[in-house]
């Protein structure tokens, strides 16, 4: 699920939310391009940026008490740090370093000018209500594969916050410090995620299996952003021809690379069940039900598990939580 939810986790952004405080205007930064841009309907940043966000101390990524987002990219163009704030209707923004023609480019793309909010029609009371408290939720579209897709294969078959200290720890070590005035890093290229020896693996908590499958796909990173320009069907192919990409990791890496609106994640822990329990009371629910559940959502089923993620409508806990590893220790 795009913003990873783990209801046992406080550091889970649940349904990919992140707060973000009211603006007090907008100042250019030195050195920083500048763009300006007018969104067609509410837009919420916290909402549409939020699935971004790895973790409350995520390196690439910051909320500043003034009401910026901050985010680092490693664009076509070379890495870049943007910072978009809201002052009224109108969204500001600034970006510092080689990429920085780049994302000012794709801002309204990035903050969901893509997406087509109008095409989702609620079947369930419960959806109806939070897509009524949210009319500012856009679908982000990066237009980056290989950034998305790394830090979701950290996640996969652990906790969330095991993933979060371990892309912490990774990005912090190969990445490179982030042009602009914030303390923030920029994502390693593909070359560097393939080189990472082992033992910097292991001390990041990282099992073979995962690290294995990053540097699958590191090594083919240039067709595997090709995906970010292609239908649904033929993106999910692409990435899952990689060994060690499946469904769940497929689904979590296009919400955000691609906007795809009915992305929805399958494999999945908890989010069946979540589903399960918000629509119909049933906390048992596999993935063929949930499915079956979001069949009238067909084309926005993402849009819709969002939606009901945001609820907060969750099952009560009946069993001790998962134990949190850390092989890095060993």
């Amino acid at each position: 699920m795009a913003g990873r939810f783990d209801p046992f986790t406080r550091t889970a952004a649940r349904g990919g939310r992140t707060d973000v405080p009211p603006g007090r205007g907008t100042t250019v930064g030195a050195g920083a391009r500048e763009r300006r841009w007018t969104p067609e309907g509410p837009l919420d940043l916290g909402l549409t940026l939020g699935p971004l966000r790895r973790g409350p101390a995520d390196p690439t990524f910051r909320i500043t008490p003034d009401g910026s987002v901050w985010r680092t990219a490693r664009t076509p163009q070379g890495p870049a740090t943007l910072r978009v704030a809201r002052a009224g209707g109108e969204v500001h923004a600034e970006a510092w370093g080689p990429g920085a023609d780049w994302v000012l480019e794709q801002l309204p793309v990035l903050l969901g000018a893509a997406d087509d909010p109008a095409a989702f029609v609620p079947r369930h009371r419960l959806v109806h209500a939070s897509h009524r408290r949210r009319p500012g939720l856009r679908l982000t579209r990066t237009g980056m594969v290989l950034e998305s897709l790394i830090p979701t294969i950290l996640e996969q078959k652990v906790t969330a916050d095991e993933a979060y200290r371990s892309w912490r720890r990774l990005v912090r070590q190969h990445g490179e410090p982030a042009p602009g005035p914030q303390d923030l890093y920029v994502v390693p290229d593909a070359p560097t995620w393939a080189m990472i020896p082992s033992w910097d693996w292991h001390k990041a908590g990282v099992d073979a299996k995962r690290s294995a499958t990053i540097v699958r796909a590191a090594r083919v990173a240039n067709r595997l952003e090709e995906a970010a320009a292609m239908g649904p069907a033929e993106a999910v192919r692409r990435l899952e021809a990689v060994p060690g990409i499946g469904p769940w990791t497929s689904a979590e890496t296009l919400q955000r690379s691609n906007g795809d609106p009915d992305a929805v994640t399958t494999g999945d822990l908890h989010l069946p069940g979540i589903i399960g329990y918000a629509l119909v009371g049933d906390r048992d629910t596999d993935d063929a039900a949930m499915l079956e559940l979001l069949a009238p959502y067909a084309g926005q089923r993402h849009r819709a598990a969002r939606l009901i993620l945001l609820t907060g409508r969750t099952p009560p806990r009946r069993a001790p939580r998962m134990p949190r590893g850390d092989i890095g220790r060993l």
